[in-house]
C-alpha cells in the first residue's frame, strides 16, 4: 500500500467524467464508495467499479453502505428489500435470529460481490437508547450491549463468507447521543465507567474487524471539545482500551458534525490517529483539498491496510441454499 492516498472518495454520477478520471489516477485513493446516485443497473454499476478501478491501476476497495432497512444503496429488484436490522434482530429472538442475520448478510454480500464492490459498511455495533436519533435507531440490532455483540458478529460472518469485507461502526459508540451527526455534533455526557459498561462492550467484542469507522460524537468523558474522530484522546482509547488495531477511517468528513474546511476536517482527522479518511460527495473541489491536504498512507495505516485486504477471502456462499434457509427461518416464524 505504499503511495497510496490516504483517503476513500465518491464520485459525481454513474460515470467517470474525464477530470474525475484523471484525478484519481494522479491521488490515487485507497478506495471508493458508491451511493444512490452512482447506482443504475447492474451492467452500469459493474462498469462504473471497473472504471474507478482501472483509474487507479490496482483492485482498489469499493464500499458500499447497504445495512437493508433504513440505509440500503440498491434498492429494488433485482435486489432484496430487507427490513430495518433492529425490526429484524427483534422480530427473531434467539438463535434463530442469529442465524437469520448472519444469513441475511451473506446474501447482501452476494449481491453485491457480483457488481464487484468487496466491502459493506456493516456491523453498526452501536447500541440502541431510549434516546438514539431515528436516523440511527433501527440501524441498531439491540438495546443490549452483549445481544449487539452477538448480532454484529453474526453481520460481520456473514459479509466474510460472501466475500465482502466488513468495516465496524461506529467507533466507540454513536447510540447514547440524541442529535444526528449528519446535521449536528452529538455530545454525550456519560461517565466513562458508564460508558465502558455499556456502549463500549460490543466494539470490544468485535475489535478483530478488519476495518472499523469512527463516530463524529463528543464524548465529553475522554474529550470534551473534540469528537471522536478528530480527538487523540478517543483514537487512543479506541486503540488501547477497546484494542481494535484494524484499519480506521473516518466517517463522512462532509457531515455537518464536522465544522472547518475541508482540508481541515481531514487534517485534524489524520493527526488525531485515523488511517485514513472518508469523503463521499463527490465534490471535486473538496476531494482535492483532502488529498493535497492528507497525502499518502503513513507506515502503520499502510501496514494496516495491506491487512485488512489480506482478510477478504473468496466467496463461499451457496446463494440458494443461503436464500432457502433465510426464507424458510422467517417463514416459520410467521407461522407461530
Amino acid at each position: 500500500m505504499t503511495g497510496i492516498g490516504a483517503f476513500i472518495f465518491g464520485c459525481e454520477g454513474t460515470r467517470l467524467n474525464d477530470e474525475e478520471r484523471a484525478f484519481f489516477a494522479d491521488c490515487r485513493p485507497f478506495g471508493f464508495i458508491l451511493f444512490a446516485r452512482n447506482l443504475e443497473d447492474s451492467e452500469a454499476i459493474r462498469r462504473l467499479v471497473d472504471d474507478l478501478r482501472s483509474a487507479v491501476g490496482r483492485d482498489a476497495p469499493v464500499l458500499i453502505d447497504q445495512e437493508g432497512g433504513r440505509v440500503q444503496r440498491l434498492r429494488g429488484a433485482p435486489w432484496r428489500d430487507w427490513l430495518p436490522p433492529y425490526d429484524q434482530c427483534a422480530l427473531l429472538p434467539g438463535e434463530a435470529g442469529v442465524e437469520a442475520l448472519r444469513l441475511r448478510y451473506e446474501i447482501i454480500a452476494s449481491e453485491i460481490r457480483a457488481l464487484g464492490i468487496d466491502v459493506n459498511c456493516v456491523p453498526v455495533a452501536d447500541v440502541a437508547t431510549a434516546k438514539t436519533h431515528e436516523i440511527l435507531f433501527n440501524r441498531c440490532y439491540s438495546r443490549d450491549p452483549a445481544q449487539v455483540a452477538v448480532y454484529g458478529r453474526a453481520a460481520a460472518d456473514g459479509c466474510l463468507r460472501g466475500g465482502v469485507l466488513p468495516v465496524l461502526k461506529h467507533l466507540p459508540g454513536h447510540g447514547r447521543p440524541a442529535a444526528d451527526s449528519h446535521l449536528e455534533l452529538p455530545v454525550t455526557n456519560a461517565p466513562l465507567e458508564d460508558l465502558q459498561t455499556s456502549d463500549f462492550v460490543p466494539f470490544r467484542e468485535l475489535r478483530d474487524l478488519p476495518m472499523g469507522m469512527t463516530g463524529h460524537v463528543v464524548y465529553s468523558s475522554i474529550d470534551p471539545e473534540r469528537p471522536a474522530t478528530q480527538s487523540k484522546m478517543a483514537i487512543e482509547l479506541i486503540r488501547t482500551q477497546i484494542g481494535f488495531d484494524g484499519l480506521l477511517m473516518s466517517d463522512d468528513l462532509s457531515m455537518r458534525a464536522l465544522t472547518g474546511a475541508m482540508r481541515e476536517r481531514a487534517s485534524r482527522s489524520i493527526d488525531a490517529g485515523c488511517d485514513i479518511v472518508l469523503h463521499c460527495n463527490g465534490d471535486m473541489k473538496e476531494m482535492k483539498e483532502v488529498a493535497s491536504e492528507v497525502g499518502v498512507c503513513g507506515t502503520f495505516a499502510a501496514e494496516r491496510a495491506e491487512r485488512a485486504m489480506a482478510a477478504k477471502k473468496d466467496a463461499a456462499t451457496d446463494v440458494r441454499a443461503a436464500v432457502e434457509t433465510f426464507e424458510s427461518i422467517m417463514n416459520a416464524h410467521a407461522a407461530k
